[in-house]
């Protein structure tokens, strides 16, 4: 049990230990609905795709997860880069939006399988309301870039490309 001073959890993260097997076995049976994000596009059933399901720009993502992401979902991860470019910060410490675009495109990243458009009137006012907190004053410097420039790797597992 973990608690602090606004809240007691009590089963945090139950499968985090589980082996993938184990996690396909149990959801073969669990009363909820499968994602399609596991897989490499909707109802393949294959387990091709992310390796977990969360956000899907989740800075506790994996580097396989994250280039396959960017390439399902350009728009928010432009996005995210725009925020990057406009406030100098980065996305998470050693890894930029921006190489990860430049590597999901250039460097044997997997296949999406599936772009989602995203494209709706939610999206669009999303972006508006991005933009408009880009034209205020940021309410703190910029951190991870700046402690994150030594040691920057590729966010390709073996790639060459230049950062």
């Amino acid at each position: 049990m973990q608690a602090n001073s606004a809240r007691v959890v009590d089963e945090w993260l139950p499968v985090k230990d589980w082996s993938t097997d184990a996690v396909k076995e149990w959801h073969a049976d669990a009363p909820v609905p499968y994602c399609w994000t596991y897989d490499s596009v909707p109802d393949a059933d294959d387990w091709a795709g992310t390796s977990r399901c969360s956000c899907s720009l989740c800075v506790f993502a994996s580097r396989h997860d994250m280039l396959l992401s960017v390439s399902r979902r350009p728009r928010p991860a432009n996005l995210y880069a725009e925020v990057e470019q406009v406030r100098g910060d980065s996305f998470r410490a050693g890894w930029r939006i921006t190489d990860l675009i430049h590597h999901a495109k250039t460097c044997g990243a997997p296949d999406p399988g599936v772009v989602c458009p995203d494209n709706g009137p939610e999206f669009i006012a999303l972006e508006e309301q991005v933009r408009a907190a880009l034209q205020l004053e940021p309410r703190k410097e910029p951190d991870l870039a700046r402690t994150a420039r030594r040691g920057r790797r590729s966010p390709c597992d073996g790639c060459a490309a230049p950062l």
